[in-house]
């Protein structure tokens, strides 16, 4: 049965993959019953991506009545949410992740500025950090304050913005495709840059938030580390045609890993965001931290590795 529309509201497919996440998917899908939006003219599809425990997704997802449930086996968040895209009825289409809260106004905010754009291919939304203690970050939560989810920057610098808050038309994905289901990280960057080389609009809007959780330990930040890298190893060697172009970019990726650290010291030494000398250096020894494992990470691929999912 069709759902019925709202007077000039869309419908809206909300996609979220999730992999052994059930807990903070049980919170996000409370904040999406919250929402502002008409509750006619929206649908929420959960993509489980091989979770351990399969009941406790079907068992958050049952408390939404907006929600639905989807399975996808190829391992991967990328191929997650390509099949949630192949579910969804919606003429918008809106990413975000099971471990992230939307603001109440979320959708009605993103769907009002893509009216207001209709040539808009991808509109980028602000994810605020929030913390276990916010009276006493751990060092690593200092850095996720300064260095996580810039989305603003790297959608005016990369074109692309974080699947945790994006959204876009179901034509726009129809014309550019959707994601490289390939790719266990960095797919959000191949697929925004997609989206931009096809000549559509990209537009960053600080009033669509949600929020998430920063990552308060060492162990978190590697994990999360390790699968970037390999997100970024994995595409780059489909860009290049030949062993020779691989070798070389391979090469430069990693002497840029090594030399950041160095070069960032003015930046993160002159950061308006960092109060003390000491928040200075911790947050200088974290990225150089982040850099030297990225480094490594792509040299283990080089040697015959397989990049992980996280």
């Amino acid at each position: 049965m069709e759902p019925t529309l709202e007077p000039m509201q869309p419908f809206v497919s909300v996609v979220i993959p999730v992999f052994n996440d059930a807990d903070s998917l049980q919170l996000c899908l409370r904040a999406l019953e919250q929402q502002t939006y008409p509750r006619a003219n929206y649908e929420v599809i959960v993509v489980d991506n091989g979770s351990d425990r399969a009941e406790a997704v079907q068992a958050a997802v049952a408390e939404c009545g907006q929600a639905i449930v989807a399975q996808e086996a190829q391992p991967g968040s990328y191929a997650a949410r390509n099949k949630g895209i192949s579910l969804a009825k919606g003429a918008i289409i809106a990413f975000t992740d099971a471990d992230c809260i939307p603001a109440p106004d979320w959708l009605e905010r993103g769907v009002a500025h893509l009216q207001n754009h209709p040539d808009c291919g991808l509109l980028v939304g602000r994810i605020n950090i929030f913390f276990q203690n916010p009276d006493r970050l751990t060092l690593v939560e200092q850095y996720e304050k300064v260095m996580a989810f810039q989305q603003k920057e790297h959608l005016e610098l990369y074109n692309y913005g974080s699947t945790a808050n994006v959204f876009t038309f179901k034509q726009v994905i129809d014309r550019v495709g959707v994601f490289d289901a390939s790719l266990k990280s960095n797919g959000d960057f191949e697929w925004g840059r997609r989206i931009h080389a096809h000549g559509y609009k990209q537009l960053y809007a600080d009033d669509v938030c949600i929020d998430h959780p920063a990552r308060h330990s060492f162990a978190q930040l590697y994990k999360r580390t390790v699968r970037l890298a390999g997100g970024i190893y994995d595409a780059q060697i489909q860009r290049c045609g030949t062993a020779v172009q691989r070798n070389k970019l391979f090469v430069r990726s990693v002497l840029e890993d090594l030399a950041t650290p160095l070069l960032s010291v003015a930046d993160i030494f002159f950061d308006p965001k960092l109060d003390t000398f000491d928040q200075k250096i911790n947050i200088y020894l974290i990225n150089s931290f982040v850099r030297y494992v990225r480094a490594a990470e792509k040299i283990r691929l080089k040697l015959g590795g397989i990049s992980t999912r996280g």
